[in-house]
């Protein structure tokens, strides 16, 4: 069976014959590669993010001995569609005291942050966009622009609550990147490399996963993505009983929409980083490496969706606290433990 990197591969020799037969330069052949390399990410973001809204629904509803959406489509699978054309076609306003720049580039800023990000992880056996050598540092960097547009999103929507939900999200997610951190850190000591793939290639074999030489800085990792994505019980920068939706009050339409992609899209991100990271990645026996990568990859998403239904949310000081008192030296521990024993 042809694997996936090898078709691309295939394609792309075809294209650079193609090209130099008709004296054109290569140079254009890279920029169309780039471009379409960016709409496939892009048309994958987007199936992944109506899939995973339709799957939170109906988790969450048979959590809640429920059904979910069941009328429109098989389940309700078009739900999801119905609902993301409802947010396309919605007025798109901008409150009259906001300020108009700031206001129109915070979504862009949270949207591309996610997007870039999705270049260095690697879907399968070579199905990689760019094997960079820093990657999960890279990884890290582009992902701490969020930061940035959450707190632009709520000082320029100049609304009270909006201002105290962009703080409350800036402050989350900055201590919980610290422990975070240091989880990956130790990952990197043992595998002694930060190319994701050079990673996923130290875990060739089941007893090799890091999850089984990390189970603390998995945890650790597992708890601080959850509280980085805004996910229950973590979710206080959105608490809809003290903020109204927090940051993005004042957001309608298809800027609304990019906060909530973007959301979903860094949902299957995190999960994607463990997998890599601490669950070998898309090493497997029998099925095409891309297939396993995908198992786990959504296994995780369900076990962060049944986070969200099952525990209640934490008050701003516990959360907080909960960072800096313990997750913070647990990580410390485990990563001097791993730079003694590795």
């Amino acid at each position: 069976m042809l694997e996936l990197d090898q078709l691309f591969k295939n394609i792309y020799l075809w294209g650079e014959n193609l090209f130099t037969q008709w004296g054109i330069p290569l140079f254009w052949l890279e920029l169309l590669g780039m471009l379409i390399v960016a709409v496939i990410i892009l048309a994958f973001m987007s199936l992944s993010v109506l899939f995973l809204v339709w799957w939170e629904r109906k988790v969450s509803g048979h959590m809640q001995s429920r059904f979910g959406p069941m009328r429109t489509g098989w389940h309700g699978w078009l739900q999801t569609i119905i609902d993301a054309i409802k947010l396309i076609l919605k007025e798109d306003t901008t409150p009259g005291t906001a300020d108009k720049i700031g206001f129109l580039i915070a979504p862009i800023i949270v949207f591309v942050s996610a997007f870039m990000a999705y270049i260095c992880i690697p879907f399968g056996k070579g199905l990689i966009v760019k094997d960079l050598n820093i990657g999960i540092l890279y990884i890290l960097a582009i992902t701490t622009f969020t930061v940035i547009g959450l707190l632009t999103a709520g000082w320029c929507s100049n609304n009270k609550f909006s201002v105290l939900g962009g703080f409350r999200s800036a402050a989350q997610i900055i201590s919980y990147e610290v422990p975070l951190t240091l989880s990956i850190l130790g990952v990197v000591i043992l595998s002694q490399t930060l190319s994701m793939q050079s990673i996923v290639n130290s875990q060739k074999h089941i007893w090799e996963w890091y999850i089984f030489r990390q189970p603390i800085g998995f945890l650790i990792y597992l708890v601080a993505a959850i509280a980085e994505i805004n996910r229950v019980p973590f979710d206080i920068p959105e608490a809809e009983q003290e903020l109204v939706a927090g940051f993005n009050v004042e957001y309608s339409g298809i800027k609304f929409a990019m906060f909530f992609f973007a959301e979903f899209a860094n949902l299957f991100l995190v999960s994607a980083i463990a997998t890599t990271l601490f669950l070998g990645g898309w090493n497997g026996p029998l099925l095409p490496s891309w297939i396993w990568f995908f198992i786990k990859s959504f296994f995780l998403v369900f076990v962060i969706m049944w986070f969200k239904w099952t525990f209640p949310r934490l008050r701003v000081d516990q959360l907080m606290g909960f960072a800096w008192k313990f997750l913070l030296p647990l990580a410390f521990i485990n990563l001097i433990l791993t730079g003694l024993f590795a």
